[in-house]
């Protein structure tokens, strides 16, 4: 059900609020180029900072305009179980096709604790579950027994892994099953997570350029490994360039090179990137023939 490139979307703001219009356009234009799939109201969607409301309506518009024509994988994530479910909730009554939630952050549980998050959503809403293994933001990680515990639950189907860990996938491939979703998290390291039996990347990169992200899971997908590292080549600098100053300030400034519509105002804490992130994110979309 999930595959291939995957942009995790950034969501423009116009004078503080949702820019829908601009959005809607963007979320287009990302099927248009061959993503396979898109990610709402993720970290790099400024998730944290949106409220219910906002959230909610994120999610709808980008199901609206996908009109099924790819799927929608809405994050929900929370370090308070109540919310994530509430979330979780209005992402289905949206029409999500699944939800990607993080363990608990901030909290730090232990892996039951974990274990339990997770099992409480999947109970709570029938709605496909990715979990999303990033401990260098929620400093807990889900470990490959409690993975391996929660691939038994029917509604939870696969991991975002931003682990920077490429073992892992081997590791999850034989606890959890190879029906079980691995997708990358990090995009300079999905052409060897591809290669060990991942099928796919939630992209950053895939917001600035699309059809090259959608060119290299293909190429993955195809086994053309000669045509995916020539592209991975290309994309490597872009890759490392966005993530030159807190994400998404660095994104939504490539993004605004590529769709000048796209205004690339943030919301605080989040603040613009260094002049020399600029630099490094001007280069990078030279190098790969953007601009």
């Amino acid at each position: 059900m999930f595959k291939g490139s995957i942009p995790a979307l950034v969501t423009p703001f116009r004078d503080e609020a949702f820019d829908e219009a601009v959005f809607r356009a963007f979320v287009g234009w990302q099927i248009d180029e061959g993503s396979h799939g898109l990610v709402p109201c993720g970290t790099t969607g400024e998730g944290a900072t949106l409220d219910s409301a906002e959230h909610a309506r994120v999610v709808a518009a980008c199901v609206e305009v996908a009109a099924g024509r790819v799927p929608v994988i809405a994050g929900c994530g929370s370090n308070d179980t109540r919310h994530a479910i509430a979330l979780t909730r209005a992402a289905k009554d949206a029409g999500a096709d699944a939800s990607l939630h993080v363990p608990p952050y901030y909290n730090r549980p232990n892996q039951e604790g974990i274990y339990a998050h997770f099992a409480a959503i999947a109970e709570a809403v029938d709605l496909p579950i990715v979990l999303y293994n990033v401990p260098s933001r929620t400093i807990t990680d889900i470990s490959v027994e409690t993975m391996e515990r929660l691939a038994r639950i029917a509604n939870v189907v696969g991991v975002k892994d931003a682990t920077g860990n490429l073992a892992r996938v081997s590791a999850q491939r034989a606890a959890c099953g190879t029906d079980f979703a691995q997708i990358s998290g990090n995009d300079d390291m999905a052409l060897g997570f591809m290669a060990m039996g991942g099928v796919g990347c939630i992209s950053v990169t895939a917001n600035v350029a699309p059809r090259l992200c959608a060119d290299f899971q293909n190429a993955c997908m195809d086994g053309r490994w000669d045509d995916a590292l020539a592209l991975q080549d290309r994309l490597y600098p872009l890759h490392a360039a966005l993530f030159s100053d807190a994400s998404p300030g660095p994104v939504k400034y490539a993004v605004n090179k590529v769709r000048p519509d796209f205004l690339p105002g943030l919301r605080l804490p989040m603040t613009a990137p260094s002049e020399a992130s600029r630099r490094a994110v001007d280069a990078a979309l030279a190098h790969a023939g953007l601009v």
